[in-house]
């Protein structure tokens, strides 16, 4: 498989009154399309500052990021809008559904913004959700928006999947259910699909596992043999 994202020597600090923050220092990394990645470490490790990064929601103070061949990190705004529109799919942790529109609303209006040609209604029988597509987001669950989450991310039809702690506002069997939509993504869909958590037992499931501590990468490791969602508690 070849490489759909590498971090080289990437670093990002943010000024806090007086103090300075390292988020990211001297992170390098690669991602192979197609794996299912995990990037985990408790809260502050400076995640949520690599895939804000990676998704073109900030940018870097030195480094490169290169994503599918193109370094994001050279990106004027209006490239980095173009970048988020098009190439890259986010799901949160509070979905961040538009609370006045239906689920197939919802991911109609991810699909139009960037010109998808994907079947609506075939992703959201994907995800699951084909007898609640009419539904407003109140009218569902909380997995239920999840759902629809990554079904608006996945109309787009991106080259990466970013999820900050997708399971984070679930209860674990919500969550498995959530997790093996997201990897059966990576796997049935060939999506490179990305998730940042703190519970190490999402990694058991993960292609590759990234941790990270203070704003640096500790350790990477191929998982040669994953294992099923069924099979992970946390």
């Amino acid at each position: 498989m070849k490489k759909i994202v590498e971090f080289r020597g990437v670093h990002k600090s943010y000024e806090i009154g007086s103090q300075v923050i390292k988020a990211n220092n001297d992170v390098n990394f690669e991602v192979l399309d197609g794996e299912l990645c995990v990037i985990v470490g408790p809260s502050g490790a400076g995640k949520t500052t690599i895939l804000n990064l990676l998704g073109g929601i900030d940018t870097v103070d030195e480094g490169s990021i290169i994503v599918a061949g193109k370094d994001i990190s050279k990106l004027n705004k209006k490239e980095l809008t173009l970048y988020r529109r098009y190439d890259v799919g986010f799901v949160f942790q509070f979905y961040n559904l538009m609370p006045q529109l239906t689920a197939l609303e919802n991911v109609e209006l991810a699909s139009e913004i960037c010109n998808a040609k994907s079947n609506v209604v075939d992703v959201l029988k994907q995800v699951g959700l084909e007898s609640r597509i009419n539904n407003f987001p109140a009218q569902l669950s909380g997995g239920e928006q999840q759902r629809v989450a990554i079904a608006r991310a996945l109309a787009k039809d991106p080259k990466i999947l970013l999820c900050d702690e997708p399971t984070g506002a679930l209860d674990i069997e919500i969550g498995k259910q959530i997790l093996t939509l997201l990897k059966d993504t990576a796997k049935i869909n060939k999506k490179t699909v990305i998730i940042v958590t703190h519970n190490l037992a999402i990694t058991e499931i993960a292609d590759r596992i990234i941790q990270v501590r203070n704003g640096k990468v500790v350790n990477i490791e191929i998982n040669e043999n994953p294992k099923p969602v069924s099979e992970v508690d946390w």
